[in-house]
C-alpha cells in the first residue's frame, strides 16, 4: 500500500525556479547542482550521479512514522530486508524486470524468494514457526555487524512504537514481542499461534526494513527510547546507500556504500531534489539536467514522445484509483445506490481523455495481476440506464445530493471529478465538488469525514488475502469506506490462516464476489507505473510498492 498512514504536508518548501530554469543540457545540469552549494561536481561526475526531480522530499525516513511519497522512493536505498522476490523479465516491456509473483508451494515461503539479510529459512512441519539464518559479514552504514538482535529489536520496536508496524505484525501473525526469538547471533525465529501463508513475503514489505539496533540504542533517550527523533532524519540500516544530507523541502543526497555486502550500485551519488511544479520537472528532464522526473501529468508524459533525450517507460502496476463510497453516510449505506454510482462512472472516457491512455479501467477490487485476483464478477461498465433503474429501486427516483472530495495536488483528480459529476447529473444525483489541499485531503480520507472521496493506493504485498484484509476487513485502519461484512471477514481470515493454496484461493474468490456485489468503491482505473527518464537510463525494475530503486538503475 502506498499510504498506510497518509501524512503529506501542505507547506513543502518551494525551490527557486530561477536556479532551475537556466540553460538546458550540460549547463542545465550544472545549474541544477550549483544550487547544492558546490559540494558535488555534478557535471564532472555526470556518469556516476543520478539526479531526480521529485515532487517531494521524504517527510520522514522512519517507516513507522510516515510512508509519504518521498519516503517510499528513498527508504529502500538505505535499508535492506530479510528477503525479496526474485525477478523475471517483464513480458510486455523489453529490458525491464519485475518481481516473480507466481505462488510456488514447493519453495519455502511459497514463492520464488531470494535471501537478502536472511541467507536461508526453514519452516516447521506444522507451519507455525520459521527459523532464519542471517548472512554473516554484513555491516550497517555505521559499521556495526548484522546480528539476530537487530531483527529482534526491529520487531520489538514495531510493537512498542505502534506505527505502521502494528499492521505488519498483525498480518504476519505475530501475537507479541515474544514471538520473535533470538536463537544465536545469526539465527532468529518467528513463532506463531497458527500457520501464516504470507509470513515470508511480508518480511519483504517496504515497511519492514531491519534496523541497526546498536546505533538506534546509542541514539535513544529516556523520552525517546526507540530513537524516533534520530530515525526521522537519519538512517541506521544495512542497505546499499548512506545518507549524506536530508533537508526537507529541498533535497536529499545519498552516496553508495563501499562496504555494502551485496552488488555495488552503478550510481555513486543520488541527488533527490524537490521540484514542486511538474512543468519544471518536465523541463529539467527534457534539457538533460536530471535523469528522472517524477509524477508528471499524463499530457506531460505524452509530450516526451517527441523528445530526443527522454522517454516514458510504462509498466503494468499495482496502483488503483477509485472513489470511496462511505457507507456511514446515507444513502451510501444502500447497496443499490452504490451499484448505481459504479455504473455511472465513465471509466473508458477517464482512461482515454484524462489519463491519455496511461492505464486501463479497473475491473477488480485488487491489482488484477496479483495471484488470486479475478474480474469474473465485474459488471460495472458505464451504463446510465442501469444506474437510473437501480436508484429508482432504492427509492431515489428523483436522485439525491452529495459531495465528492478530491486532492488538489493530483492533476488527474479534478478532471475525473468533473466527468463523474456530469454523468451523475444524468441520473439525478447532484454532486458538489470539494477541492482539498493535499494535507487536508489525506486527513479527510483517514478520518472518513467525506461521503465520497478519491483514493489512489496499492497493496504492496502481492497476495489476495493481504489486499482484501487491508481494505475490506471490518476494523482495518484503511477501510475508508467503513465496509463491514461478517462473511467477508471470515473468508479473509481463512485466507490468512491456511497453507493450502486451493483453500486460500477459494476463500479470496468468494470474498471478491461479495465485495463486487456490495460495491464499497466506485471503480475507476489501474493507472500503471510510468517512469519518465533519460534515454540513457536502464536497469529498470518494477516493484509492487511502486517505488524508485536507485541501486538498480544504470547509465547505458
Amino acid at each position: 500500500m502506498r499510504n498506510m498512514m497518509p501524512n503529506i504536508p501542505d507547506d513543502l518548501l518551494a525551490l527557486s525556479r530561477r536556479s532551475l530554469l537556466k540553460t538546458a543540457g550540460a549547463a542545465g545540469a550544472l545549474a541544477f547542482t550549483t544550487s547544492l552549494g558546490g559540494r558535488y561536481a555534478f557535471a564532472a561526475d555526470r556518469a556516476k550521479t543520478l539526479a531526480i526531480a521529485a515532487s517531494a522530499t521524504p517527510l520522514s525516513l522512519d517507516v513507522e512514522n510516515s510512508l509519504s511519497l518521498g519516503t517510499i522512493d528513498t527508504v529502500g536505498a538505505f535499508y535492506d530486508y530479510l528477503i525479496g522476490f526474485n525477478t523475471i523479465p517483464d513480458p510486455a516491456v523489453p529490458g525491464v524486470l519485475r518481481e516473480d509473483l507466481a505462488p510456488n508451494a514447493s519453495l519455502p515461503g511459497g514463492y520464488n524468494l531470494k535471501g537478502m539479510l536472511a541467507e536461508s529459512w526453514e519452516f516447521a512441519p506444522d507451519g507455525k514457526s520459521v527459523r532464519l539464518v542471517l548472512r554473516k559479514g554484513v555491516l550497517s552504514n555505521w559499521g556495526n555487524p548484522l546480528t539476530a538482535h537487530d531483527v529482534k529489536y526491529t520487531f520489538d520496536r514495531k510493537f512498542e512504537v505502534k506505527g505502521a508496524g502494528a499492521f505488519m505484525t498483525f498480518v504476519m501473525g505475530l501475537p507479541n514481542k515474544d514471538a520473535v526469538v533470538v536463537e544465536d547471533d545469526h539465527t532468529v525465529s518467528f513463532r506463531l499461534e497458527k500457520p501464516n501463508p504470507i509470513l515470508m513475503i511480508v518480511c519483504g514489505h517496504l515497511a519492514n526494513p531491519i534496523f541497526d539496533s546498536k546505533k538506534c540504542k546509542e541514539m535513544a533517550t529516556a523520552d525517546d527510547p526507540w530513537a524516533k527523533k534520530f530515525l526521522d532524519t537519519h538512517v541506521a540500516g544495512f542497505g546499499p546507500y548512506d545518507l549524506k544530507e536530508m533537508t526537507r523541502g529541498q533535497q536529499m543526497i545519498a552516496t553508495a556504500r563501499k562496504d555494502y555486502y551485496g552488488e555495488k550500485p552503478f550510481f555513486e551519488t543520488v541527488i533527490f531534489r524537490e521540484v514542486p511544479a511538474s512543468a519544471t520537472r518536465l523541463q529539467l528532464l527534457q534539457g538533460g539536467a536530471v535523469d528522472i522526473a517524477q509524477n508528471l501529468a499524463p499530457t506531460e508524459m505524452k509530450s516526451l514522445a517527441a523528445s530526443a533525450k527522454a522517454k516514458v517507460t510504462s509498466i503494468e502496476a499495482s496502483q488503483m484509483l477509485w472513489v470511496e463510497l462511505n457507507t456511514a453516510f446515507k444513502p451510501l449505506d444502500d447497496i443499490k445506490v452504490r451499484k448505481a454510482l459504479n455504473y455511472a462512472m465513465p471509466k473508458d472516457e477517464v482512461v482515454q481523455s484524462v489519463l491519455q491512455g496511461y492505464g486501463r479501467k479497473m475491473k477488480s477490487f485488487m491489482p488484477d495481476f496479483y495471484p488470486g485476483a479475478t474480474d469474473k464478477f465485474y459488471d460495472y461498465d458505464f451504463d446510465i440506464d442501469k444506474a437510473r433503474a437501480l436508484l429508482a429501486e432504492a427509492g431515489f427516483k428523483d436522485g439525491f445530493s452529495t459531495t465528492l472530495a478530491y486532492n488538489a495536488g493530483d492533476p488527474t483528480q479534478e478532471p475525473i471529478a468533473i466527468l463523474y459529476q456530469t454523468a451523475l447529473k444524468k441520473i439525478g444525483v447532484t454532486v458538489t465538488l470539494k477541492k482539498l489541499p493535499a494535507g487536508t485531503f489525506f486527513d479527510s480520507l483517514v478520518k472518513r469525514t467525506e461521503p465520497m472521496i478519491f483514493n489512489l493506493d496499492a497493496p504492496w504485498t502481492p497476495d489476495p488475502g493481504f489486499a482484501l484484509n487491508l481494505y475490506f476487513q471490518s476494523g482495518s485502519f484503511i477501510d475508508f469506506s467503513n465496509y463491514k461484512n461478517a462473511e467477508v471477514d471470515k473468508l479473509i481470515g481463512t485466507s490468512l490462516s491456511t497453507l493450502v493454496e486451493k483453500d486460500r484461493l477459494e476463500a479470496t474468490e468468494a470474498a471478491q464476489k461479495i465485495i463486487n456485489e456490495e460495491a464499497p468503491w466506485a471503480l475507476i482505473a489501474n493507472p500503471g507505473f510510468h517512469l519518465a527518464h533519460g534515454k540513457d537510463i536502464g536497469g529498470i525494475v518494477y516493484y509492487t510498492s511502486n517505488r524508485l530503486s536507485f541501486q538498480d538503475y544504470k547509465r547505458v
